[in-house]
């Protein structure tokens, strides 16, 4: 099997282009182009002058969050934007390459490759090579019904990220989807949505303010040290929720795809980010969303391949990803 001539031929690793200098720059012209756009679904703007916020959005910020950037916190958030360029720059001249050429060694066989596999494959270079497309696939987020997670950073024997294949009991260490706090959130907002003031994340943000430590985001720019500013960020959130509803799941939103695991039994697992879109997809009900397969369970890897290595390996990996489904819950459809 060739590369896969779908994907894209930027790698989805790369940093976005620009210096750091230009970077501060966009996002400071961000804050006028952005304007208020929110505000269309909600009157942010009148309620808090956004329009002269002096603000930096940080490097991780939504375009709908940017406009409540936080002056208080534009020296950190710099720093924030500094730190992400350094890791932006490892990761395009040192580690993308490195997994590349490592990868190239399993894939021609090269002495070492068994080596390469034991350690599970370099997750971007294998995502790169199969592309987007075929690791991507459409499940019912209703039935989406388990988390699982790495483990502690510093825990023993905790699979890397970097790694495609993983081995251990990470996919027997469940918890309920609905049970997160990202999904409390979500529906605690739609249940209080015409007086937000009543809801448990207003009312926990104004709990930390007052105990004079207000939620703070350098990565977002976002300093909640005001009623207004933490009514103001609940109401983004139920946009995004309200927006989902009328215009379904879009794909561009959110910082990465939806990304899922595949257990030894080859069921389809939650990972732990974007669990607030997943959460409002199923809060809505949508029939389907696209999530994006991003690590395997070393045994279904075994039994999948059988035996095989290299780009056999990988075609017969493909072949059977379509067959993999969610692992619902013994409830797959709440209200």
């Amino acid at each position: 099997m060739a590369a896969n001539s779908d994907k894209n031929p930027q790698s989805p690793s790369a940093p976005k282009p620009g210096t750091l200098a230009s970077r501060l720059r966009g996002a400071a012209r961000g804050r006028t182009a952005l304007g208020l756009r929110m505000s269309s679904h909600h009157g942010l703007g009148g309620e808090l002058g956004l329009r002269q916020n002096l603000g930096l959005p940080g490097p991780e910020a939504d375009e709908d969050l940017a406009p409540l950037a936080a002056p208080e916190i534009r020296t950190r958030t710099r720093i924030a934007y500094m730190q992400h360029a350094v890791r932006a720059g490892f990761q395009k001249h040192i580690g993308v390459p490195s997994e590349h050429r490592f990868f190239s060694l399993w894939l021609e066989r090269k002495p070492g490759w068994q080596k390469i596999e034991q350690l599970g494959l370099p997750r971007r270079a294998v995502q790169d090579w199969l592309g987007p497309k075929n690791l991507t696939l459409e499940v019912n987020p209703r039935e989406l019904g388990y988390l699982v997670s790495a483990g502690p950073r510093h825990a023993k024997n905790r699979p890397s990220s970097l790694a495609f294949i993983w081995d251990g009991d990470w996919d027997q260490i469940r918890q309920d989807t609905r049970s997160t706090d990202q999904y409390r959130f979500i529906e605690d907002l739609d249940k209080h949505r015409h007086n937000l003031t009543a809801s448990s994340r207003y009312q926990a943000l104004m709990a930390e303010m007052q105990q004079g430590r207000p939620w703070k985001s350098w990565q977002e720019g976002l300093y909640l040290n005001s009623p207004d500013r933490i009514l103001a960020y609940l109401k983004v959130y139920l946009g995004y929720l309200d927006g989902m509803a009328a215009n379904g799941f879009d794909p561009s939103r959110g910082k990465d795809p939806l990304p899922v695991a595949i257990s030894r039994e080859g069921e389809v697992l939650k990972l732990e980010r974007g669990l607030h879109r997943l959460a409002m997809a199923q809060k809505i009900g949508l029939p389907v969303i696209p999530v994006r397969v991003t690590h395997i369970h070393r045994d279904w890897w075994n039994r999948v391949t059988e035996g095989t290595s290299g780009a056999e390996a990988l075609e017969k990996l493909l072949q059977a990803l379509p067959h993999c489904r969610p692992a619902c819950t013994s409830d797959s459809t709440p209200s």
